[in-house]
């Protein structure tokens, strides 16, 4: 059955062990952002809270909706679920199913007359940020962060584009929030065709949204694509879009809680920091950034706002952002003649590395002789895609390794990478300024080095590849057969 919003996803978690509901009074600052952080690094079932100890309002909060599962083979049920995949789908599978589906037509969203989201609204003078359970995720952040997973919707004066994407808003004040609006991200873009006509931008931002929206909202596609058609096209079928009450743009009409209002690039307030997914919470003093004006707020009753605690892996920045990601890159890589079977983004890397793994025949399927020559090209590549400006580091196996099993990864990486040969160099190449190791001066030109790590086999091996002295490599398929069918009968559990 399709999950078209976010309760029916709980639902769906909550049979398979996935929900824990928490019905003690939890404080928004900071013990529900330290309790949600818990789960995240114990695998443990996504925490529903509903009842905060210092807000009155009739809200809940859904912690870590596109987290990891400590449940032995369903380690990305969350992600699978809210793709409407099977719970166990790995993080292989659900990259080439991402991958396969940008060969298909765009769906394009269908407009419905009303959403419950309009259960409640208010609007002009009456609106109060405050009034939703804003809350304080980590000690050292700046602000209250209320929207950390939610589809922010822009659309470009000439009404040609939509984007929908997921960046971090701060609350200022009751009518007030604040966020990176980068200049080379889409929202910048969209952002910068209304400042050069002299206005602000509409937008509206859907909290609680149904699943499948955020990994959609953090897929780096291409400019001038609309992500609403091509969830479509993921999904196989229209996405149920709703129109606004004060501006005009449509927005997703499963939200449990839908902001409008403008944003100002040229009104500037203090944000920040924040705990970001390198891991760390910066040094940095609050920064001066674009102020989002609130001219609505509608919500469902007792709405349900989902949160992300941004920081060390595994969190949905790295399932949200990292595994679309690694769906487009694949792709990309596909289009420009390399013959890549896998390109992943390991979720316990924080976004820091990609491996690419090419067949044993990558010569003659690629038409490139040398593995340097290969591996320049992989970068080349990558390092110019938008879903590559934020990964500094990739490293290039045989197909022959599992980059989802770390063990593999690091016998590999630590076997295959010859130390003065092994690796591609790219020089002043533009970066993420949010890469956790950046110097300052990195951090605001936005470029830094960039490298390639080759652990092909010498060229002058050809395909010829050692035998992998393991279980599953180094025996025939019968003798690995019958000892997996006998293994009870040696007297193993």
């Amino acid at each position: 059955m399709p999950l078209t919003d976010l309760r029916l996803y709980i639902e769906a978690l909550r049979d398979l062990g996935e929900i824990q509901e928490i019905d003690a009074p939890v404080s928004l600052d900071p013990e529900l952002g330290a309790i949600i952080r818990r789960c995240i690094e114990t695998g443990a079932p996504a925490p529903l809270f509903n009842t905060f100890s210092d807000h009155p309002g009739r809200f809940r909060i859904l912690g870590a909706p596109g987290g990891t599962s400590a449940q032995s083979g369903m380690e990305l049920v969350r992600v699978a679920v809210a793709l409407e995949l099977p719970p166990t789908t790995g993080g292989l599978e659900i990259a080439e199913a991402i991958a396969a589906s940008l060969g298909r037509p765009a769906i394009n969203p269908v407009v419905v007359d009303d959403a419950p989201v309009f259960e409640n609204t208010v609007t002009g003078d009456a609106v109060n940020l405050v009034a939703l359970p804003g809350p304080l995720l980590h000690y050292g952040d700046g602000g209250r962060y209320l929207n950390t997973f939610g589809c922010i919707v822009a659309r470009t004066p000439d009404g040609a584009w939509t984007n929908w994407s997921i960046a971090r808003m701060m609350v200022v004040d009751g009518k007030r929030l604040s966020g990176i609006v980068a200049p080379e991200q889409h929202l910048g873009m969209v952002a910068k065709a209304w400042a050069d006509l002299g206005k602000p931008m509409p937008f509206a931002l859907a909290l609680g949204v149904e699943p499948a929206i955020p990994f959609i909202c953090g897929m780096p596609l291409p400019a001038h694509v609309d992500e609403s058609g091509r969830l479509g096209a993921l999904l196989g079928r229209a996405i149920r879009i709703v129109r606004c009450k004060t501006i005009d743009l449509e927005a997703p009409a499963s939200a449990e809680i839908l902001i409008e209002g403008h944003l100002h690039i040229d009104e500037l307030v203090e944000e920040g920091p924040m705990g970001e997914f390198a891991g760390y919470i910066p040094l940095d003093t609050p920064a001066r950034r674009p102020t989002y004006r609130i001219s609505a707020i509608s919500h469902r009753d007792n709405a349900i706002l989902p949160v992300v605690v941004a920081g060390e892996q595994v969190e949905e920045n790295h399932t949200a952002w990292g595994l679309p990601s690694s769906a487009q890159l694949l792709h990309e890589l596909r289009q420009s003649g390399i013959p890549a079977t896998t390109a992943w983004i390991p979720l316990q890397s924080a976004l820091h590395w990609l491996v690419v793994t090419v067949p044993r025949d990558w010569r003659r399927r690629s038409g490139v002789g040398e593995s340097e020559a290969l591996c320049r090209r992989i970068g080349q590549t990558v390092f110019a895609s938008k879903a590559g400006a934020v990964i500094p580091k990739v490293i290039v196996l045989n197909d022959d390794v599992d980059p989802t099993d770390l063990k593999e990864l690091v016998w590999a990486f630590a076997t295959r990478c010859h130390p003065l040969l092994g690796h591609a160099v790219f020089d002043d190449i533009e970066a993420a300024p949010l890469l956790a190791y950046l110097r300052r001066s990195e951090k605001v030109s936005g470029h830094t080095g960039k490298v390639v790590y080759n652990c092909l086999a010498p060229d002058e091996w050809g395909k010829a590849l050692p035998m992998r002295a393991s279980f599953r490599h180094g025996y025939p398929a019968e003798i690995v057969d019958r000892v997996c069918r006998r293994w009870s009968e040696y007297g193993f559990k």
